[in-house]
């Protein structure tokens, strides 16, 4: 069967964030003041993310000619920028939308790790989940845009899993927070901080204390997120961790039903770019999205404001529909902007229309 169009109903019932039994699926749309209610409780959430910290640099500028030295063009530069990347601009996300939020990762002992941390010290919260490992980089991206266009990106990192000492000294600090937290979201970019052992101690942390996990994942990685609430892979990492081609109704219906099953979660969200996104809950449910983008400037990021804007959902007890719609409302603002970017409430209210 393809995927259910938005607002159809799917004849099971309908399941709340954890996953419990409830009343029969409603047929029309939640109301766009009921969405507006949600967003203005954000504040009552606290959410802790954990992954790989990224320092997103950008150079911005303006192209007038080809190089004379290789046909390349000579980009002149205006002005340089920083921005948090990765498990970072997750973090920034939910404070952007008034939440409150903590975050747990690695920098190195670098410039890098300087200007990271420099960043999120201009953030309302505290980052002592943030780990110091002398013996890597932090992760730099670096983007060079000309007349809005990223002509190239080069990369600073060292990947490979962290020393145990490192996961251990992360553990212990997500257990010391998981008394105040409402809900943990794993941003895996696969660059060292997620292992096997490290999501399965983190699963059953987060189970002892019946916080939901979500996960922004890496195809290598999929074996690791059993038991995890719900994840969110794009379509193209749907499709090869099923082991299936192509992106049709048909394909990504099998992909998302083949993930849940294979990694017992509550929920697998598919965001299909321009497609918008398809919800798979227990029993088969499922349920389609169209994208709210109007236009489209730049993908940077869109994944990290849907897992931050559905753990800030699901922190207050929204239904997994209810959140996938504000994450898919919220996707459609960031992307036409130009660069790493997050939305905040006021955008995210005047998006949802009347």
């Amino acid at each position: 069967m393809g995927a259910v169009r938005e607002g159809d109903s799917v004849n099971k019932p309908a399941r709340d964030s954890t996953g419990a039994a409830g009343s029969s699926v409603r047929s029309d749309k939640p109301s766009a003041s009921s969405l507006r209610r949600h967003i203005q409780r954000f504040p009552q959430a606290s959410v802790l993310v954990i992954g790989d910290l990224i320092l997103d640099h950008y150079i911005w500028g303006r192209v007038s000619r080809i190089s004379p030295e290789a046909p390349v063009p000579v980009v002149h530069v205006e002005s340089e920028s920083m921005r948090l990347g990765g498990a970072a601009n997750v973090f920034n996300n939910i404070l952007s939308l008034g939440g409150r939020a903590d975050i747990c990762g690695i920098i190195g002992s670098d410039e890098a790790g300087r200007l990271l941390l420099k960043e999120l010290g201009t953030k309302r919260s505290g980052h002592r989940g943030v780990v110091v490992d002398g013996n890597r980089p932090t992760i730099k991206k670096s983007r060079v845009i000309a007349h809005n266009q990223q002509v190239v990106r080069y990369d600073v990192e060292r990947k490979g899993e962290l020393k145990p000492q490192l996961q251990k000294k992360m553990l212990r600090y997500v257990e010391s927070r998981l008394r105040e937290v409402t809900c943990l979201v794993v941003s895996d970019y696969a660059k060292g901080v997620v292992t096997a052992g490290f999501m399965a101690d983190l699963v059953r942390l987060a189970a002892l204390r019946k916080v939901p996990v979500i996960v922004d994942p890496k195809v290598e990685h999929f074996g690791f997120y059993k038991g995890v609430t719900v994840i969110t892979p794009n379509h193209l990492e749907a499709t090869q961790a099923a082991g299936l081609h192509g992106d049709g109704d048909q394909t990504i219906q099998e992909a998302g039903e083949t993930i849940r099953q294979r990694l017992g979660c509550q929920a697998v969200l598919v965001t299909r770019g321009e497609r918008g996104m398809s919800l798979f809950e227990g029993n088969k449910d499922s349920w389609h999205i169209p994208t709210q983008a109007r236009q489209v400037y730049d993908v940077t990021g869109a994944g990290d404001t849907v897992v931050g804007t559905l753990a800030l959902a699901l922190s207050i007890g929204v239904s997994m529909r209810e959140a996938a719609m504000l994450a898919n409302y919220a996707a459609g603002v960031v992307v036409g902007m130009v660069g790493t970017a997050t939305v905040t409430t006021k955008q995210l209210s005047e998006t949802l229309g009347e």
